[in-house]
Formats: structure tokens, C-alpha cells, sequence
């Protein structure tokens, strides 16, 4: 036998090694060759995807500006219509008329001991070719409240309710006066909502060099950290009372709809807010006298931070245009030729603040890549058992209004049809981020297990899987991080357009976008250009067709499978960890608070304190009562054996829509004390983090926020939820 010959036998025996193997492997909800012939429709799929053409996509939608009501963003939606009828789908444009202000007025000034006018401009750059053009929304953040006020700046650090607390106890009073505050570390609503709360008159929030300036590398156009000019423009409505048009709630904002008085509105701000850049900032800062700020608040300027509350001064002016705009959203669909009534539903927004390559073009150029793909497949003689549809959001940016609205105008009909909702939004190079429902965590694992990761071509599973190891704290997280068989999904908070869905509806949803190896200072900024990302985020675009591998497999294998995949017995594994960090949160808290109380009664604080920074001991706090969570252990021993029973049968196919509406039976139809939209009663977004999630949300915030009868009173509503899951799981045959 040749050389060239045995090579040959090799590669056949391989290439039928590996064959064998792929039949071997479990998808849920695939029985039989079934599996085989879904994961061969998939190498199909991946044979359609181009990293080429995922950057020339990228390049194309984010070529120009392109904000909500803006005519750029009405083309990018046309051209998006465009691509999707060219493949093959079903299209159309549905359009909503929202509220979307946009400055008419803008300043910041210092008045005194010294003057200051702020630039507020993000200059243009040789090295980025879209950073000059026309049509740029300005810096600023939607729904600040219009006014002009005048007063004393006090430096607040990240704004969270502990720094205010800090400021109590150094004699501080922030009413009346005007705030500045550091991006990070809560979502950026969160800061002015909190500084209002206590009764400041306006905020300014800036991106210290610390968070993602200088410190942290090169700055833009050299390497990809923000430059001193650079700022995050971003919306501040209090997308946690509810997302979408602020004007309609729980409707969708159709010409006709009836509409709320803006100042009439719970989820908009009262007082200013803008951000600045670092270089607007440095002369604020410097120009503030009062107490040494303590070491966990000092940012990476070169001069010494200083609380204020003295002689400096701000002036700060806001108005804009409170104008009803088009939300154009582009939806298109591949109807199913078994279950067209169950809708595999996949999205990402067009909208961006400017250019918007990274945020969120690169997400959406992998699900026009992956509809591309599907619609080849179809011309092919490919046709879904499900119905796909794959959407095309406008208005994420100012707070998710594209996807809500659409939610809340067609919501009886996605609880009826909804099997799962699956989103993606920026991308970049890195580890795979997948957050969602946990019925839906074996299906992720089995997703990832055989999609390639571009850079070291192990799976990407794998490679987060060593993330994960790494990442962990002690020996003993590390040793059961290695145990692990796949990984955890997370849970959703929010930002991005699942929440309507999951938090909203209880439609069963997903996040899939890729990162870790992309940091950089470009977010929202006129610098999220094609340069930037060519450069620093995904060169090569090759993350763009791994994203495009992980939501179009997904969506294709719960489109076609005949049993749905979901595994009840993950998301009780995880409820039941939810459960323990709350018992295990109050008896740290109780003890926390014990002690600190018996530390303030004995004067620890006083003798330990420097007597020049003035420095008062923290109040006392109430006792933690001992609460009952035996509901909630009791339920949680229900669905376990109602989990374990329902993962031993073999469902018939008609048990797949009860499968998809088990989701709703999470759902409390009062909502969350004070925000009655939020009705999953175990994700949410934080009251005071945003974009982060509370998990058992009025369980967890009431603790948190020491409000004992409420945290009693959601245990029995979060148990209740979970014994209705039980029930209803229990007649799944």
C-alpha cells in the first residue's frame, strides 16, 4: 500500500470514527437516527456561514449613525428587510410610534471657586474613519429630566445606596446639590435614581480612567480603552419599574394607543443627568475641597480626590425634544411544516447610539448569517417542523422598546405560540456567556458541546469549562468546578431584549453572545466602529460565526426535534441553590448585624476612627428576625419529585406545548411589590442594579433591604409559584 494510499485510509477511518461518534451523541428530545440527521442538517447549516460576510454586514449597518427615528436607522431596518426577503423568508416591517427625546440644550459648567465650560464632544479621529460624520446623536443620557439647576457638587463615587450611607456618616447632605458620580458598578439608571432618593437636584456621571481609561491599557486610537474624550451616552429610564415606551405600559404603542402624561410616568427621572468624559470631569473634581475620599473611592486622576459639599459649584442645563418616533422592527418567518403554531423565535437589535459595530451589529449580523444559512438550507428542500421567526428590534438602546412593545401588543397570542425566545446582542472574541431559562440548560450544554471554538479548537464548552476552573476562588470551588459535568447557565437580569419575554410573558428564553478577550472603552461611544472592532474585538470576525453556530443550532434543534428539550430537573437543581443562598443570606445577615450593633453600642467605632476626618458610626440596625422558608423548602421537595418522575417518561409529542407554558406557571400575576410588570417570580433585574439580576426577586430584595414582612409575605408567593409548576408538571403525560 502507498504512502498516499494508507493517508487516505486514515482519514476514512477517521472521518467514519467520527461519524460513529456523532451518532452517538445524546441530543434531547432525538431519538433513534434522528439525532444523526439533525447534527448532519447542522453541519449543512455550517457549511453556509462566512466569517467574510459576517464582517462585510458589520461594515455595511454600521457604515453611518443609525438611532431610533433617525432616516439612517429607517434604512438600516429596509436594508435588513431586504436581506431577509432575499434568503427566502417571509418579511415585513411592523412599526410602533414611541417617545425618544434628544437634546436640544446641553451644558455643564463649573461657576466657582473657578470657571469651567465642558466640551461634551467626542472629537473625530484620523485612525477611525466614521468617528466625523454627520447625524451622531450627542453625548447625553435619554429621559433625563429637562431643568437648570445651579449648586454645590459633591463627589458620590459610584452613586450606590452604601456610598450615600458613607455620607451620612460623614455629615454630608447631597439635597439640593448637584452629584457626580463614576460609571460602573451598577447600571447607570441606577445612580441618578438613588441620588434623587436623596434629594439632589441633578447628577453627572463620568468614565474614570480606572474602570476602562488609561489604567487599564493603551487608550483609543492606540489600544482600545476609552481616550479622555470618550463617553458612554446611554438610557437612565428606570427600565426596573418596566422597560419599552414609557407612555404605554403593558400595551403596545400603536398610533392609537392610549398614553400616560410623560410627568406622569413611574419610570421617568425627575431631576437632570448627563454624562461627561474624563476630560470634562478633571476640573470638576479638582475644583472639589471637603474630606480625603476613602481609598475604595479614588479613581486613577492624577491629583487627590476630595468629597466637595463647599465652595464648588455646578450649573447644569438639559432640555429636549419629547418627540412620539417610528420604532421600526423587522420580523420575518420560515413557517413550520408540522407545528406552525409553536414559534422558535430568535432576535437582536439594529439600533445603536451612533455606529453601533460592536452594540449591535456584530450580534446581528450572526443572525442575518444564520438566516442566510437556514434560508439556503430551505432552497435546498430544508423546511422546519416549528415556525422560525427571527427579529430584527429597533429602539433597544433608549430601554427596549423595539421587543417590548411588539411583546405587549401580540402577548396572548406568544403565550399560546412562544416555545422559546433566543437572543444575542454585541459579540466579541472569548469564552461563551449563555444565561436563560434552566429547563434549558441540558439543551445549551449539548449546543455547546459540538460547535469548535475558533482560536483553540477545542469545543466551547470545553474552554469555558477551564474558564469557569480557573476563575475559581478557592482550592475546593476549583476541585468542584473540575467535577462539573457542563456548565451553569446564568440567570437574566436585564438590558437586552429577552426580558419582555421571560420576566413579562414567561416565554422560555435564551442569551448566547461571546467575550472576555474584547475589553475596551468604545461602548456607546462615536468609537463602537468597524475600526475599532476590526482591531480590538473580533479581527477576523470568526466569534461572529461561532455565535452564529451556537443560536442557529440551538434554534434549529428545538425547531425540529419532536420532543422539546427542556429538563425540569436542572432548574429545580438550581431553584433549590437559590433557596439555600437566601437561607444562608439572612443567617449572615442576622450575625452581621449583630455584631455590628454590639460594635457601634461598645463605641469600637469611635476609638477606632481618625478624630480628624470627623467620621460618625454607622446607625444601628433592626435585628434580623429568624424567617420561615419552610414553604419554600416544602415546595422545592414537591418539584424535585415531580422532576425526577417527569425525566423518567417518554412524552408523546402533544405533551410538547405544555413542556414550552411551563415557564408561566412561574409567573405571579400581582408582579413584584412596587413594579407589577416584573412577573417571574424567580428572575428579575435588581431595583437598584438594573442590569443585574435578583434571583427569587421578592424573596431576595426584601432581605436585602431589610423589609422583614414583605420578605415573609414573598416566600409564600414564590412557594406558591413552584407548587403550581409541580401541579402542572405532574399532568404532563
Amino acid at each position: 500500500m502507498t504512502t498516499t494510499n494508507f493517508s487516505l485510509l486514515i482519514a476514512l477511518l477517521l472521518c467514519t470514527g467520527g461519524a460513529a461518534r456523532a451518532q452517538d451523541k445524546k441530543l434531547t428530545g432525538y431519538a433513534g437516527n434522528a439525532a444523526a440527521q439533525q447534527l448532519e442538517l447542522e453541519s449543512r447549516f455550517d457549511k453556509q456561514l462566512s466569517s467574510n460576510h459576517i464582517g462585510e454586514t458589520i461594515k455595511a449597518l454600521s457604515s453611518q449613525p443609525h438611532h431610533i427615528g433617525s432616516a439612517r436607522g429607517k434604512a438600516v431596518a429596509e436594508d435588513i428587510l431586504q436581506r431577509f426577503k432575499s434568503y427566502g423568508w417571509d418579511a415585513e416591517i411592523v412599526t410602533y410610534q414611541v417617545l425618544f427625546p434628544t437634546p436640544k440644550e446641553r451644558l455643564v459648567e463649573l461657576t466657582g471657586p473657578t470657571t469651567y465650560k465642558a466640551l461634551l464632544k467626542e472629537p473625530a479621529l484620523k485612525e477611525d474613519a466614521t468617528s466625523g460624520q454627520e447625524g451622531q446623536l450627542p453625548t447625553y443620557n435619554a429621559w433625563s429630566a429637562d431643568g437648570d439647576v445651579e449648586g454645590e457638587l459633591v463627589y458620590v463615587n459610584y452613586g450606590l445606596p452604601e456610598d450615600y450611607e458613607y455620607l451620612d456618616r460623614a455629615g454630608i447632605s447631597v439635597k439640593g446639590k448637584i452629584v457626580i458620580a463614576k460609571y460602573g458598578r451598577s447600571w447607570r439608571g441606577s445612580k441618578p435614581k438613588v441620588a434623587q432618593e436623596h434629594g439632589a437636584a441633578g447628577c453627572i456621571i463620568y468614565s474614570d480612567p480606572k474602570d476602562d481609561g488609561y489604567y487599564s491599557g493603551d487608550v483609543y486610537p492606540k489600544g482600545a480603552f476609552k481616550n479622555e474624550y470618550g463617553v458612554q451616552r446611554g438610557s437612565v429610564m428606570d427600565i426596573v419599574i418596566y422597560p419599552g415606551d414609557p407612555l404605554t405600559p403593558n400595551t403596545g404603542a400603536t398610533a392609537n394607543a392610549q398614553r400616560l402624561d410623560r410627568l406622569q410616568a413611574p419610570n421617568l427621572l425627575k431631576i437632570p443627568v448627563l454624562p461627561i468624559s474624563y476630560h470634562d470631569a478633571t476640573p470638576l473634581l479638582q475644583a472639589l475641597e471637603g474630606p480625603v475620599v476613602p481609598d475604595e473611592w479614588k479613581g486613577a486622576l492624577p491629583f487627590t480626590y476630595h468629597i466637595g459639599g463647599g465652595k464648588a459649584r455646578v450649573h447644569l442645563k438639559l432640555s429636549f425634544d419629547w418627540q412620539i418616533r417610528p420604532c421600526y422592527n423587522v420580523i420575518a418567518k420560515l413557517k413550520g411544516s408540522e407545528q406552525p403554531d409553536q414559534w422558535v423565535i430568535r432576535g437582536n437589535h439594529h439600533d445603536a447610539w451612533v455606529n453601533g459595530a460592536a452594540d449591535p451589529i456584530s450580534g446581528l449580523a450572526a443572525l442575518l448569517e444564520e438566516a442566510k444559512a437556514i434560508g439556503a438550507l430551505h432552497k435546498q428542500g430544508y423546511q422546519p417542523k416549528r415556525t422560525l421567526v427571527y427579529c430584527a428590534w429597533d429602539g433597544e438602546e433608549p430601554g427596549l422598546l423595539g421587543s417590548t412593545e411588539w411583546v405587549e401588543d401580540h402577548a396572548a397570542e406568544l403565550k399560546e405560540k412562544a416555545v422559546v425566545y433566543i437572543n444575542s446582542d454585541n459579540n466579541g472574541r472569548g469564552f461563551l456567556n449563555a444565561s436563560g431559562s434552566h429547563a434549558l440548560e441540558t439543551l445549551v450544554n449539548e449546543v455547546a458541546r459540538d460547535i469548535t471554538d475558533p482560536q483553540t479548537q477545542v469545543s466551547i464548552l470545553a474552554r469555558k469549562q477551564a474558564a469557569e476552573v480557573l476563575k475559581a476562588a478557592t482550592p475546593k470551588l476549583k476541585k468542584e468546578k473540575l467535577a462539573k459535568q457542563g456548565i451553569a447557565i446564568g440567570a437574566m437580569g436585564s438590558g437586552s431584549d429577552y426580558s419582555s419575554f421571560l420576566q413579562h410573558l414567561g416565554v422560555p428564553s435564551l442569551d448566547f453572545g461571546f467575550g472576555g478577550e474584547d475589553a475596551g472603552g468604545e461602548y456607546h461611544s462615536i468609537y463602537d466602529s468597524y475600526d475599532d472592532y476590526t482591531r480590538f474585538k473580533d479581527p477576523g470576525f470568526n466569534y461572529g460565526v461561532a455565535l452564529s453556530q451556537t443560536a442557529g443550532h440551538a434554534a434549529l434543534r428545538v425547531a425540529n426535534t419532536v420532543t422539546l428539550p427542556f429538563d425540569y430537573r436542572k432548574l429545580y437543581e438550581t431553584v433549590n441553590g437559590y433557596v439555600n443562598e437566601l437561607t444562608e443570606l439572612t443567617s449572615s445577615l442576622r450575625e452581621s448585624t449583630a455584631i455590628d450593633n454590639q460594635l457601634i453600642r461598645d463605641r469600637k467605632y469611635q476609638l477606632t476612627t481618625d478624630t480628624a476626618k470627623h467620621l460618625s458610626p454607622p446607625l444601628p440596625k433592626s435585628e434580623v428576625p429568624y424567617l420561615d422558608f419552610s414553604p419554600l423548602q416544602n415546595a422545592l421537595t414537591g418539584l424535585d419529585t415531580v422532576t425526577a418522575s417527569l425525566a423518567t417518561r417518554k412524552l408523546p409529542a402533544t405533551a410538547n406545548k405544555a413542556l414550552y407554558q411551563g415557564e408561566q406557571q412561574l409567573l405571579n400575576d400581582a408582579g413584584l411589590p412596587t413594579r407589577n410588570w416584573y412577573k417571574h417570580t424567580l428572575y428579575a433585574p435588581g431595583f437598584y442594579t438594573g442590569y443585574g439580576v435578583k434571583t427569587i426577586p421578592g424573596v431576595r430584595e426584601a432581605i436585602e433591604q431589610r423589609r422583614w414582612k414583605e420578605a415573609q409575605e414573598q416566600i409564600t408567593v414564590a412557594a406558591a409559584a413552584i407548587n403550581r409548576l409541580s401541579a402542572y408538571l405532574e399532568n404532563i403525560h
